[in-house]
Formats: C-alpha cells, structure tokens, sequence
C-alpha cells in the first residue's frame, strides 16, 4: 500500500505514484472496543471482499469507551488521562491497525470520539485540554507513523469555542510532531454540517467531510457537496456518514427504515455532484451489535449478518464505475441535465470529463432524462444505462437527446461515452 496525497487540482485523493484513489468507507466506529483478533479478521476480509478500501474507527469509542474495557478487558486510559495511555489496550488497537493493511484497507483513524472534547450528548466525559490532547496527538502520531492510516479528528461533535478549536489545533500539531507529517488530515462532524464550516482554512485539514445523518428521509447531500467543491482553497471532499441501512427514518421506526435505495442515493448524489469518495454505514456493523448488547439506534440484526446486507454489497459498483472513466479531470455538469430538475427525491445529478469523453447522469427515479448532447460535437458516441443494484450495463441505441430509462429499478445512471 502507498500513502495517499491530495491530487494536484486538489479535488481528489491519489497514491504517491499518481494512480487515482476513490476512498470507499465502511463505518465501524467501535471496532478497536468491542472486536477481539477472530473477529475483526471475519470484518476486514468481508469489507475488503466487497470492494471497500477505508475503515472509518475510533480509538476512544463513543459508547462508553473509557469506563466499558474492550474485548480484552482493558481500558484506553489510566485514570481517563490521555497522556496516560494504557499500553494493553494500544496494543491491541496495534493488531487491528497492521490486519487491516494486510487486508488492503486504510485505516481512518479518530483519536477521539468528539464527546471527550465536547459533550453534548452521549457518554464523555470532557477529558481533554490542549496540553494533553498534544500530549495524546504525539503519541499515536508516533506509534502509528508507519501504518496506512488518515486521521480523523472530530467525532460527531461540533467545534464551538476557541477552547475547543485549541485542543483540536493541539492534537493535530502532536499528531504532525509524531508522525512527520506524512498522514492526511481531516475532522469528522455533526449532523447536516461538514468540517468546512470551521476548519476550512486550518492548515492541517487535508479534506472535508461531511455527515448528511440519519435525520432526514431525502438527504439532499449533493447540496452541502457543492458547497464544499466551490470553497477556496480547493479541498477533496465527501459525506462521511449518509444515512445508515437499517436505521429507522430520524430514529422513528413507525416512519420507516434506511434500505439499500436510500443508501444508493445518497453515494451517487454525492459522488457525481463532487465527491472524491462515499462511506457507507451500518447501523448494526457500526456498533458491532449483537444479542447481548444494549441497541443504539434500534439495531435489530447481528453485525455479522448485517455485513451481507444488500446495499453493502452494491457500493462497489459506483467505485468501478467511477474508475472506469477518466479520474482527475471528472467534474460536476449539472449544466447539461435540460428541462425540469426539481430538488428533492427525484434530483438528477451529472458528471462529466472536462476533456468531453464522457457524461454521466443519475436519476433516482425512473424519469426521462434530456440532455445537452452539444458538448461531443458530433463525435461518435456510445451510450448504455448502468444499474447501480447489479452493475450491469444495458445499450442505448439511439442518443437523440432525450432517454427513457428500462423498465424496472428505482435508481439509474445514464452514460454516454465518446468512442475511442
């Protein structure tokens, strides 16, 4: 594995040797808590089977993880001091880290769950200064200097003082002493916000991401992705945390639950309106839950089970998709959808090549699509609707303009290529 850097244009992540990376994510936040050795094996392998390439997972977990002891029985810390770190446990956090890699998979890596730093809600305590939190920085900076990681500060929790800005411009700074450097950096928000909102211009945030949550029955996440494409300086950026299959709707069960749709929309939403990647989540795999443990969220189904739910299973799709066009110059084209393109469910988003050899455009409904087909002029063209639940392509013989999707499916991607 190579480290990862920020591409020249600065809108997406690339390997040291220049080859693109589209940053597919899983969401597995207690991981290092709650997994022994057998059984983050059992999770690496399947995620990596299934085409993913980033584990989003938190050192200093959120449900209860400085007073609950992982599943060796050990704390993080010694008396809940992060300059105290508790050498049993980071050596077991060491193991996940190193058979994570070996499985192909970047580690993106929270120090901190954001509640140790901003409370709010959940478990805390608020157990950071700057002092300890550099403290804490340097010491995974350096332990961790050698591994595939992204560091991800944040955790759910918004930065709203300057004391908070202090601890997590402290942390960075340890992190940066222990490691050289050579890791990207970003922070993970709260609900409908994105890092951008106050760490934009912090030197030390490579990217941003942002959490479009589980709040909302139609996320409209290509907004806040478009916001954070037009900032300067130019920064990658993605939702880090859409809504999770099977999470009921705003945590309202009668109101329905997150499926493999919903889950689809909002990766391709988000991708084709800038993104340089998408995580998918869980709301069982996150948590890692199972019968035993207390449900957050409503979790109804095993981890285990869950890892093989469908909407899972298809992210891999709009990663080849992505991959099969040319990579660093994609930008967004919403200029060529003609006609009405209301907000909301049934919103087309469209992406081309600058250089013209190809545009793409989602529907997440079974609509007509009308496109400005001026841009090839009059190159010979080929043309195909991709099914984001199978990954199949379906030809289009006529590119008059205007296309009518096959019967059948909810979702689709219409794509046109200039020939070679």
């Amino acid at each position: 594995m190579q480290r990862l850097k920020v591409s020249d244009n600065g809108r997406f992540l690339v390997q040291e040797d220049a080859k693109p990376f589209f940053y597919l994510g899983d969401t597995a936040w207690e991981l290092f808590h709650r997994l022994d050795e057998e059984d983050a094996q059992h999770y690496f392998k399947t995620r990596a089977g299934q085409g993913y390439n980033v584990i989003q997972a938190v050192a200093l977990a959120e449900l209860e993880g400085l007073s609950v002891p992982n599943a060796n029985g050990d704390l993080p810390l010694s008396d809940n001091d992060p300059a105290k770190p508790n050498e049993p446990y980071f050596k077991h956090v060491d193991k996940l880290v190193a058979m994570a890699n070996q499985n192909g998979l970047y580690m993106a890596f929270l120090p901190t769950w954001g509640d140790k730093i901003n409370k709010k809600w959940g478990a805390g305590p608020e157990v950071f200064s700057p002092e300890n939190a550099r403290a804490f920085g340097l010491f995974l900076g350096k332990r961790y200097r050698d591994a595939d990681i992204i560091w991800v500060l944040g955790g759910d929790r918004p930065t709203e003082t300057d004391a908070h800005m202090a601890i997590w411009r402290a942390m960075a700074a340890g992190i940066s002493a222990g490691d050289g450097g050579v890791h990207l950096k970003t922070y993970h928000p709260m609900g409908w916000q994105s890092s951008s909102e106050r760490h934009h211009d912090e030197p030390w945030l490579d990217f941003n991401m942002l959490q479009s949550g589980h709040g909302a029955k139609v996320a409209e996440n290509y907004k806040l992705i478009a916001q954070d494409s037009n900032l300067t300086p130019t920064k990658p950026c993605l939702d880090a945390e859409p809504n999770y299959e099977n999470h009921p709707i705003n945590w309202k069960p009668d109101l329905g639950w997150f499926g493999e749709y919903e889950v689809r929309r909002a990766a391709y939403w988000a991708v084709f309106s800038g993104a340089m990647g998408h995580t998918y989540g869980s709301n069982d795999v996150w948590q890692m839950w199972q019968p035993g443990r207390n449900p957050m969220g409503f979790a109804r189904t095993p981890w285990k089970e869950s890892l093989e739910l469908p909407g899972s299973k298809q992210m891999v799709h709009l990663k080849k998709l992505i991959l099969s066009k040319p990579y660093l110059t994609r930008i967004p084209a919403q200029n060529l959808i003609l006609g009405d393109n209301p907000e909301g469910f049934s919103h087309k988003v469209a992406t081309a090549d600058a250089a013209r050899s190809f545009v793409m455009i989602y529907t997440p409904i079974s609509q007509k699509i009308s496109v400005d087909m001026s841009i090839f002029n009059d190159a010979n063209l080929s043309g195909s609707w991709f099914d984001p639940m199978t990954g199949t392509h379906t030809a289009v013989d006529e590119l008059t303009g205007d296309f009518e999707p096959p019967h059948g499916g909810k979702d689709w991607v219409l794509c046109i290529d200039r020939d070679r």
